[in-house]
């Protein structure tokens, strides 16, 4: 039920023209990854944080494969296009400004 109020709330803010922006900190895991985390218009990471739903040993036990290192990283989730930055916490502030500016052009 709360990705239903999830998403109901950001085709709101979507009407209003008002982007959604997810903020993936260390660590990003669960239901939180696999909500909110992972459906905004942009979607920012810090660097090396963990993000997934499932745990590692989990996935490899699923599907019987061995996962690359890196799995589960925001570098990894960048190149794989699941996120559009990684921002250093300390950059936040100002890469957030720079997008919002943008995105009311």
């Amino acid at each position: 039920m709360q990705m239903a109020k999830t998403c109901a709330g950001i085709a709101r803010l979507n009407k209003k023209k008002v982007p959604y922006i997810s903020i993936l900190t260390d660590p990003t895991t669960g239901g939180t990854s696999a909500s909110f985390a992972m459906v905004g218009d942009i979607n920012i990471a810090e660097p090396g944080a963990l993000i997934g739903f499932a745990g590692r040993r989990v996935i490899e036990q699923t599907i019987k494969q061995k996962l690359p290192e890196n799995f589960q990283t925001s570098e990894f989730l960048l190149e794989h296009g699941f996120l559009d930055m990684i921002v250093q916490r300390n950059e936040m502030k100002k890469v957030l400004k720079q997008v919002l500016s943008f995105c009311t052009r």
